[in-house]
Parts: C-alpha cells; structure tokens; sequence
C-alpha cells in the first residue's frame, strides 16, 4: 500500500502521525509549506530558539495565525493545531508525539536531541546531517537498541542517493559509483561567509529575501556539506570514499557514466564501488551546459553483454563502451520532501538512509593559517573546512570531526591547508556529542582510539 493511501486511512480514522519540530529555520520552513496539504499529519508541536522567528517563518510559507495560538502542546493535541514554544524537552518526552523531525542545523545539540528522543520512544528524522556525518553509526545503534527508527531525511541529497543505490542494487545492478553533483572550484574551499554569494551564484538581495543564512550557504559552496552528504552515503550503503578527499571532476549529465569508471578504464575513481561529487564548473570556470548541480545520481554496470544490448536497445545512455549507465535525478526539493521520510518512520518503521557502519568521515581542514588561542568557528566559517576521508585513516590520524570544531581554541599552530587532529585544540569533552563519537571511535575500532 502506498504511503499516501496509508496517510489517508489514518487521516480518516481520526489518527494522524504526530510531528514535533525542532529548529524552524530554513529547511524546518520548507517542510512547514508542505504540512497542511499532507493527509494524516499533524504537526503538534515546534521547539525554535527563537519562537517569534518560528511564527515569522510560519507566516512566510502561508500558515494562517490561528493554527499556532495553542498555549501548550496539550491544547494543540486536543484541538489539531500547533504550539510554537522553546522547550524541545517537551516535544520529545511528551508521550502522544510519534516523530522528531531534528532541524536545527546544530550538529552537537542535534545528538542531545536524538538521543533524548530514542530515549522517549520517538522515531527520529535528522535533517542535521553534521551529526550523522560524525557519529550517525553509533545514533543508528542506539535508536535500534530503544526500538526505534533513525532516519536521514529525504529530500536532502543522502537520503535521494540512498534510495538510487537501493533502486539498483535491488534490479541486481553492481553499484559503481553514486552522489551528487556541486558548483566546485579547488578556491572555493577557502571561501567564507562574506565571499560566498559571490561565488554561490545569488545577490544579497537574493538571499535576503529567502532569508538564506551565509554561513550554512558557505558551507555547501566550500565543500563542507558535500563531504557531509557523501560521508553520510557512505556509512549508510557501504560504498568506500577517496583516500584523499573528493575529486569533483567536471562532467555534464551525458558524461557521467563516462567519467566514473575506474582509472584503468579511463575515469577517475580509485576503484569500483566508490562516492563521488560531480562539478558543475569547468576547471577555467566555465558552467558546463546540463549539469548536474542540484541533483544525484548513480553509475551501474551492465555485467552481461545481454543487459549491455538492453542498454543500447531501450536506449539507455552509457559511457562509450556501452558498461556503465547513470540514473540521475537532476533536481532535489530539499525540505518539500521531508514528508516522506516522516511517513516511512511511522507507516513503514523503514529509513529513508542510515548508517550501517562507519566507513568515511570529515576532518576539519584550515582554509588558512590559524594561531594557537584562535577559535574555531565550525562548518561554512572562517577557519576550517571538511574534507573527506576514509574512516581508518582518520581515526589513524586522530583527525578532528568538523562537526565538534566549532566554539574550541586551537593550542598550537595549524598550517593553511592542514587537517586538525585532536592534539590541535582545547576540547570541551563535557557533551554528550564529544563522548558519542569517543564511544563510537572504541566501537569501531577497539584498540586503535588516540589519545585526546
């Protein structure tokens, strides 16, 4: 039975999902715009920072005044509308609430949050990737350990790749390759929150208007959120990482399956089965007509020389030798989608996404020199970027987490360009984030943890 069909049967019989939201910013908007339209959800309840920029927000995609009067979640649940407040302990131990949808963007809060919710009973949409990125195994573990769904959360890039993966390993389709595409120029992993409209391709009028945040953009334009997204990938499908960060090699839509093919075959991937980020951008700067910037996509192999003439019958479009074929999907909605994920945790008890083991990570690189008694400002700011990596060798490293690298002082110097260990700051290791990641490090790989 479809998800919508299921969604209108509980609509029907007077018992919808029960959503409560945690950080209305951005993407937490996006999903708003879409929950009154959707059959059988009923989002009781929103914990914000800021309630007055949650009902800002709320009056921006559309929703009327009334629906967020509730005084308190109880009279929300009991009258169908929504109560707007700051208190996310509430919304997480209040026991009529079904789903957590995590949207803060705050990787350390975001663990705080998910934990306390498994803790509770509720299944968990993270829309905050930066957490998954750094500890998603070991979230996973612990939600299956109270019975619960962990999911990422489709309509972000992981959780569509997720599903093209899923699509081809179920036909029975060798997975060669799988991710996203990006507006990629190696500069741009130096870029900060006052270069990035610039480079992102927006005016600040622009982003005024969609009350876009410079610092998050940043974070997508200097590579960050795409080692992010593809860490997440990996650790939930399995697929292996580049030994030393994404290559973004440019490509339009048509040569994709030509330039994810291995080295020996004339791509560019170390070996088969592997995530890549397509560039949009030529080397010189020139946009590549079609491109895959906004989308994902997954290279398959036609194993047999019967599937390869399938290929070619049903015009299929490969590399030249007729082996590798690409699905792509050229657009994603972002937050528009989050519904899904919401009724596949509560109608299905199914992720849209998650980790099953912990194969890649992002080590917080210098965009320049940094000086010890300097702060680290995190993902999309002024002093680190995230690179990926695989996970052996970051733990060999002792490489710093991007998602722990915000608000710490670095203690001795870090050349531009230079991964952070954790021997290069003064860690707060007073968070139930920090300790996560430690417990997960000796999960994952007993005996090889590094000193802090």
């Amino acid at each position: 039975m479809s998800l919508h069909t299921q969604l209108q049967r509980r609509a029907a019989a007077g018992k919808p999902i029960r959503v409560g939201l945690i950080g209305a910013g951005k993407f937490g908007s996006m999903y708003l715009a879409q929950v009154p339209p959707t059959p059988g959800v009923h989002l009781a309840g929103i914990a914000d920072l800021s309630p007055a920029n949650a009902r800002a927000n709320l009056a921006r995609v559309g929703w009327e005044p009334a629906r967020t009067e509730a005084a308190s979640l109880d009279a929300a649940l009991q009258a169908g509308s929504t109560h707007v407040g700051e208190d996310w302990q509430a919304l997480v131990r209040h026991p009529a609430i079904d789903v957590i949808v995590e949207c803060t963007g705050h990787p350390i809060a975001a663990v705080d949050h998910c934990l306390e919710a498994f803790a509770n009973g509720k299944h968990v949409v993270n829309v905050t990737v930066e957490a998954d990125a750094f500890c998603g195994p070991l979230l996973a573990r612990r939600a299956a350990e109270a019975g619960v769904v962990y999911s990422l959360a489709f309509g972000d890039q992981p959780a569509l790749i997720c599903d093209l993966v899923d699509w081809a390993r179920t036909c029975g389709f060798p997975v060669v390759a799988a991710g996203r595409g990006h507006k990629w120029l190696p500069h741009f992993c130096e870029s900060t929150p006052e270069t990035v409209w610039g480079y992102y391709g927006l005016t600040p009028e622009q982003a005024q208007r969609g009350g876009l945040n410079p610092k998050m953009f940043n974070s997508f334009l200097d590579g960050s959120k795409p080692s992010i997204e593809s860490t997440a990938v990996a650790n939930a499908t399995g697929l292996g990482v580049p030994s030393d960060g994404l290559l973004y090699p440019p490509a339009s839509i048509e040569d994709i399956p030509f330039v994810t093919r291995p080295r020996s075959e004339g791509g560019v991937l170390e070996r088969k089965g592997m995530v890549e980020v397509i560039s949009s951008l030529e080397a010189d700067g020139r946009r590549i007509p079609y491109d895959i910037r906004m989308g994902v996509w997954v290279t398959v192999e036609g194993e047999t020389e019967y599937i390869r003439n399938c290929f070619e019958e049903y015009n299929a479009h490969t590399d030249p030798s007729g082996r590798y074929f690409t699905l792509y999907k050229r657009w994603h909605l972002i937050g528009l989608e989050v519904g899904l994920s919401v009724a596949s945790v509560a109608l299905r008890g199914e992720a849209t996404g998650v980790a099953a083991g912990w194969q890649a990570d992002v080590v917080a690189t210098a965009k320049r020199d940094l000086q010890p008694g300097e702060l680290l400002d995190g993902e999309g700011g002024y002093t680190v970027w995230g690179k990926l990596l695989p996970a052996d060798r970051s733990l060999r490293m002792g490489g710093l987490p991007l998602g722990l690298a915000h608000g710490i002082k670095i203690v001795r110097p870090v050349a531009r360009g230079q991964s952070l260990t954790w021997a290069d700051v003064a860690m707060d290791t007073g968070t139930r984030a920090w300790q996560l990641r430690r417990d997960m490090e000796e999960l994952f790989a007993p005996g090889r943890l590094k000193a802090a």
